[in-house]
C-alpha cells in the first residue's frame, strides 16, 4: 500500500479532513525525512509505512484542541513533529518550529523549502533562552520533557488565555501532581490513533 494510501485510511478512520493535496505533501514529508534519516538520524523509526502513524497520524490527534489557534510553537519539535503535520493540516496557523539542534534544524530548513511550507518559521534555540517578540496562542510538546520542566521552559512563550499542551503516553498522574503553581491544569484527554495500541494523552494546561 502506498503511503498515500495508507495515510489517506488513517484520516478517514479519524474522521480527519486535509486540504486539497496535504495528503500527498505528507508523503512527501515522510519520504524526505526517511532519505535524511538515513544519515542524520533524526528518529529512531526507520520506515515511512511505520511513521505514518507513530509520527504524522499521532500528531494530527491533537488537531482538534488547537482549532482556536491562530499561532503555535512547536518545543523541541525533532524532525518535525507535530509541527510539520498540523502546518499542513492547517495552512491558516502560523507554525514555528522550535529545536536546539543545528541538524534538525537545517533538516527542518530543507523541509519547508521542498513542502513550500509558507506557514512554517525554524527557530534554532533552547527553549528557556529564546524569546520571540510576539508570543503563541498553542505551545506543544511532543515527548519533550516531564510537564514540570516544559511548563518552566515555555510558559513565558504563551500567550494570555492561551494553552500548554503536552503529548504523552500513558495519563501522567505523577507528572501532574508535580506541576508548578504558575499553570493550572485544564484538562487530560486520552487521544486515539488508528493501529496504535499504545496510550496516548494530551494534557492542556493554562497559565495561572
Amino acid at each position: 500500500m502506498s503511503l498515500e494510501s495508507q495515510l489517506g485510511q488513517g484520516l478517514a478512520a479519524m474522521g480527519t479532513q486535509l486540504p486539497e493535496g496535504a495528503i500527498d505533501r505528507l508523503a512527501q514529508y515522510l519520504r524526505l525525512l526517511e532519505k535524511w534519516n538515513r544519515v542524520h538520524n533524526l528518529t529512531a523509526i526507520r520506515e515511512p509505512e511505520q511513521m505514518v502513524t507513530l509520527h504524522v497520524l499521532d500528531s494530527l490527534s491533537v488537531l482538534p484542541y488547537v482549532a482556536g489557534a491562530r499561532s503555535l510553537v512547536d518545543v523541541g519539535t525533532g524532525a518535525g513533529l507535530p509541527g510539520i503535520p498540523l502546518a499542513l493540516a492547517r495552512p491558516d496557523l502560523s507554525v514555528t518550529l522550535l529545536d536546539s539542534s543545528h541538524k534538525k534544524a537545517t533538516f527542518l530548513e530543507q523541509a519547508r523549502l521542498e513542502l513550500k511550507l509558507a506557514n512554517i518559521a525554524v527557530a534554532c534555540e533552547r527553549v528557556e533562552r529564546w524569546h520571540p517578540q510576539a508570543k503563541f496562542d498553542a505551545v506543544v510538546s511532543r515527548a519533550f520533557a516531564e510537564l514540570a520542566d516544559f511548563v518552566q521552559g515555555a510558559r513565558h512563550l504563551v500567550a494570555p488565555e492561551g494553552t500548554l499542551l503536552a503529548m504523552k503516553g500513558v495519563h501522567p498522574f505523577e507528572e501532574i501532581a508535580r506541576l508548578p503553581a504558575s499553570c493550572r491544569l485544564d484538562r487530560v484527554v486520552e487521544l486515539t490513533v488508528p493501529t496504535l495500541e499504545a496510550k496516548r494523552h494530551l494534557v492542556l494546561l493554562k497559565a495561572a
